[in-house]
């Protein structure tokens, strides 16, 4: 791997913004921040379209800060919001979804996105916060979570709303098809795992890869169970990483961190990394034969102790342990005991 986006790289190291930068002939990427949050900002790119307007690729957090950065960035490209055709979505994430209500309403800009991640934003709609915080406490509970630590993790309603009042696309894109971005042969690459309908965008003319959050240079994508998820969503990435891996582009535009060579040296190292995960969850099951998911999670090796973690951070390591767990499972090394919560041990050999 390579760094390719040394300001962007300067500028995490400096704990800043970095700046707006023209990329390609018609291309730019626009860092737009996301409040209190460790990856700090989604990159969002801005194509020149034929024929005139703009089109953007994600659209960053829905706050008012952001909208700012949005705007501003357009602006010292000699664009503006009004100028916006359409929008492609990496994934129904708030940080890449967020702002898309507003672009559509300030431009009359179209929305695409995949359909499996279409289909989780409706029905969020529909069930609104509280239905959303009572399903995802019963599955929390599900994976062995005392219910009043669920509660807490979760919190209340209200801090589900702006989640529960996304933009649905206008328009839909399956894995292979081409985005209308006019003079741009922009393909739509489906690798569910990180969400069910995640995409990443290959630029063919100019063998650019946008991979959205499936690859990043530094961090490992959050890869969870959830209560409308996949069955087994490692399994998913890991076919996803296996799917790119070798496409060999000039360059990988990440939505977080920064630009790099080297998409198969990195799709290798992500592997490598779930793979030791999985052994380090073996012998952490092996050594408490009969735990929950949420029991497991607190064996195994984190970035801060255990016991600082809560809310957000608690939930996403004890989805990730289970979406571990699910992958052991289907490999046949580890079984459950059926139960209402499910405890895990070693596979007999």
């Amino acid at each position: 791997m390579e760094v390719t986006g040394t300001a962007q790289h300067e500028a995490w190291q400096s704990r800043s913004l970095p700046p707006v930068e023209q990329l390609r002939d018609g291309l730019w990427s626009i860092p737009v921040p996301i409040p209190h949050n460790p990856l700090r900002y989604v990159s969002v790119h801005a194509f020149a379209l034929d024929g005139g307007g703009l089109g953007l690729l994600d659209t960053g957090w829905e706050s008012d800060e952001a909208w700012a950065a949005l705007t501003g960035g357009l602006a010292s490209v000699g664009g503006a919001v009004a100028d916006v055709r359409g929008v492609l979505v990496t994934h129904l994430h708030f940080d890449h979804l967020g702002l898309a209500n507003r672009v559509r309403e300030a431009s009359g800009a179209w929305v695409a996105m995949h359909p499996a991640d279409a289909t989780l934003v409706a029905g969020l709609n529909r069930g609104g916060g509280a239905a959303a915080i009572a399903a995802e406490i019963e599955f929390l509970v599900g994976l062995g979570a005392d219910r009043a630590d669920a509660v807490s993790d979760v919190g209340p309603a209200e801090n589900m709303e702006r989640f529960t009042s996304m933009a649905v696309p206008d328009r839909l894109l399956e894995d292979g098809d081409l985005a209308d971005f006019p003079g741009w042969r922009l393909r739509a690459v489906h690798t569910p795992g990180h969400t069910p309908g995640h995409l990443c965008f290959a630029e063919e003319d100019g063998r650019l890869f946008f991979s959205g959050d499936h690859v990043l240079p530094r961090i490992s994508p959050n890869i969870s169970t959830g209560v409308s998820g996949a069955a087994d969503p490692l399994r998913n990435y890991l076919d996803s990483l296996a799917a790119v891996r070798d496409l060999d582009p000039a360059e990988v535009l990440p939505a977080h961190e920064w630009r790099f060579t080297g998409l198969a040296d990195r799709a290798d190292a992500l592997t490598a990394h779930h793979e030791h995960r999985l052994t380090e969850l073996l012998t952490a099951i092996r050594a408490h034969p009969g735990s929950t998911p949420w029991d497991l999670a607190a064996h195994l090796t984190w970035s801060r102790p255990w016991d600082s973690y809560a809310r957000r951070m608690r939930i996403f390591a004890v989805t990730e342990t289970d979406a571990h767990l699910r992958l052991l499972a289907s490999r046949g090394l580890v079984v459950s005991d059926g139960g209402p919560v499910p405890t895990w041990t070693l596979a007999a050999r």
